[in-house]
């Protein structure tokens, strides 16, 4: 066989020359197209094995109302000291930008089938920001402190019923004393070095300000006003975070005193990003051009009734009457901007597995309000001269007349009154009058919810997992330090909370809470108008995954080791693409 060989110059010129001048275009049409074919087919081939992966460095400063005091995961209950905490502080486990759980310091966990018993195995190589390793010693003395009474942790509550044992350096062991489904969700918590809290008593020690973790951002400078009170931290990237190093390599933390300082900072290119905002300054920032983000929040606002104080409440016919009347949609539209949705359920739109789908209507209001009028005239209500309800009946053989009226008690906070003075209108559409009563926010709960004196109560319910709505249902907790405003008993409910609490399977304890949501709903105790948005502005020269599953504000920042400014392109085979991979 004889081999191939190209031809050389002089042949090619020979060649060419015996073509007529039409087959010689049509020859360097076909060379072309071939030409940019395999360049095109090459450059799609390069692409396909190439992504966009991000570069370290960069920066960004963000603006937080308060003033850190309490930087750490036992005592941290402020936005500021919270926010901090979630930079600073690494869990077991952490949570992503899409709300499941991802393995932190854990390398892994195993659980017992009875749900009793959890032991989590650690990762190598863990250390804190000051070089020292994360050991199950500094495990144990965490969760030891926040059981500890004396204290008074608000994450005591997650813990109670919880003891911790250490195995070796790396594994420890937790023992419930009954099954907790969302027990996992507290291992979360960041674990403090001990060697740097066991000797001072926690409110005393300087880490409080000055702290140190193993998260993935430490603190690289502190600055104070004049008068000691801390205006802004530095943050680098902590190297050595088990997750990665993160990309932002200056993160600059703003605090004020308010939300209008917040804003106007913003404004004033102080800081680039803001968060917890209302939705009055999100709509005005919006119409600035600014890059607004939201994320629906684990709460659930609404009208909760106290049966002991107005006999009305009783009626059935009135509570239906009433949330016919409220126009929940023009409450999410007016007040809120949008940044909500209308509710029926005492559980939060975003606890999804648990949410039923609500059917749309499109019944017109006139129809709906007529429909309530009608309701409310067939129970023996009628309109008297000044338009509001009454009822005749006779009592001890007199002839009473009781008018369909009653107070609404709420804070002193725009969305909250605001919403109220709709209902108000809403309600005097069918005849029943309405009192507004306004508390500033501490005498509202020492002075008020706490003694149980109001009618009905325009209030919001913080729904962070699951054993929050036995605090809020369960006729256990109808007085006061309980959280049953609405002053709910059922026995079937109380039953289905508790039977929930402890039940491990999942799709198990989802039809339990439905049947609690259905039985809630068809007792009406209560009105459930809406659930807010968490609402934020980030900068548009950052790339943050987007938050789409939220607990607390907080939860935003736990992510941001992922958050990047520039990218490139690089082949796939030299990055493990933690952040992209799209």
């Amino acid at each position: 066989m004889r081999n191939f060989k190209l031809p050389s110059k002089k042949e090619m010129n020979f060649i060419f020359s015996s073509f007529s001048k039409k087959e010689r275009i049509v020859f360097v049409g076909l060379l072309v197209t071939l030409l940019l074919s395999t360049i095109l087919m090459l450059q799609n081939i390069n692409k396909s094995f190439m992504v966009r992966a991000p570069l370290r460095g960069g920066s960004i400063s963000l603006g937080i109302v308060g003033v850190p005091r309490f930087i750490n995961p036992i005592l941290a209950n402020s936005e500021a000291d919270l926010d901090l905490v979630s930079f600073i502080y690494s869990g077991l486990m952490r949570k992503s930008s899409n709300g499941t759980l991802i393995q932190d310091l854990a390398e892994k966990y195993e659980k017992s089938q009875n749900g009793l018993i959890y032991i989590f195995t650690l990762k190598d190589n863990l250390y804190f920001q000051d070089g020292k390793p994360v050991t199950a010693n500094d495990i144990l003395f965490t969760i030891n402190k926040v059981k500890d009474r004396i204290i008074e942790s608000p994450q005591k509550v997650n813990w109670d019923g919880v003891s911790v044992e250490k195995i070796d350096e790396k594994i420890v062991k937790f023992t419930l004393k009954q099954p907790y489904a969302s027990f996992l969700e507290n291992t979360t918590l960041g674990i403090m070095p001990a060697h740097l809290w066991e000797n001072t008593p926690l409110e005393l020690n300087n880490a409080n300000t000055n702290p140190i973790g193993s998260g993935p951002y430490m603190i690289s400078s502190i600055s104070k006003q004049s008068s000691g009170i801390i205006d802004h931290y530095e943050l680098i990237p902590f190297k050595k975070f088990v997750l990665g190093e993160p990309y932002i390599q200056n993160i600059n933390l703003r605090f004020y005193q308010n939300e209008n300082d917040l804003v106007k900072a913003l404004v004033d290119k102080e800081v680039e990003e803001i968060s917890s905002i209302t939705p009055l300054n999100a709509e005005n920032l919006k119409k600035k051009n600014y890059q607004v983000e939201s994320a629906i929040l684990p709460r659930v606002f609404g009208l909760f009734f106290n049966q002991n104080v107005n006999q009305l409440f009783t009626d059935k016919a009135v509570i239906s009457a009433i949330n016919q009347a409220i126009d929940k949609s023009k409450i999410v539209r007016d007040v809120l901007f949008g940044y909500g949705l209308a509710i029926e359920s005492p559980i939060p739109p975003n606890m999804t597995e648990y949410q039923k789908l609500k059917t749309k209507t499109d019944i017109p209001r006139e129809e709906i309000l007529q429909k309530a009028q009608n309701d409310l005239s067939k129970v023996g209500w009628k309109k008297g001269v000044d338009g509001f309800l009454g009822k005749t009946t006779t009592e001890k053989k007199k002839k009473v007349t009781k008018k369909l009226e009653f107070s609404i008690s709420t804070g002193n906070i725009p969305e909250l009154t605001k919403t109220a003075e709709l209902i108000k209108q809403d309600l005097a559409e069918i005849g029943i009058k309405v009192e507004i009563k306004t508390f500033e926010t501490g005498n509202l709960n020492q002075n008020v919810i706490r003694p149980r004196k109001y009618e009905a109560l325009l209030f919001g319910e913080i729904i962070n997992n699951e054993s929050d709505l036995f605090a809020f249902w369960h006729s256990s907790q109808r007085k006061d330090p309980g959280l049953n405003v609405a002053m709910y008993t059922n026995a079937k409910v109380d039953k289905i909370l508790e039977d929930a609490f402890v039940t491990v399977d999942e799709e198990a304890r989802t039809k339990k809470y439905i049947q609690f949501s259905d039985e809630v709903k068809k007792d009406m105790g209560a009105i459930f108008l809406y659930s807010p948005k968490f609402i934020y502005v980030v900068s548009k020269n950052i790339s943050e995954p987007k938050v789409d599953h939220i607990i607390s504000p907080e939860d935003r920042y736990l992510n941001a080791y992922l958050w990047y400014g520039q990218t490139e392109n690089i082949w796939k085979i030299f990055t493990n693409n933690k952040a992209l991979g799209n």
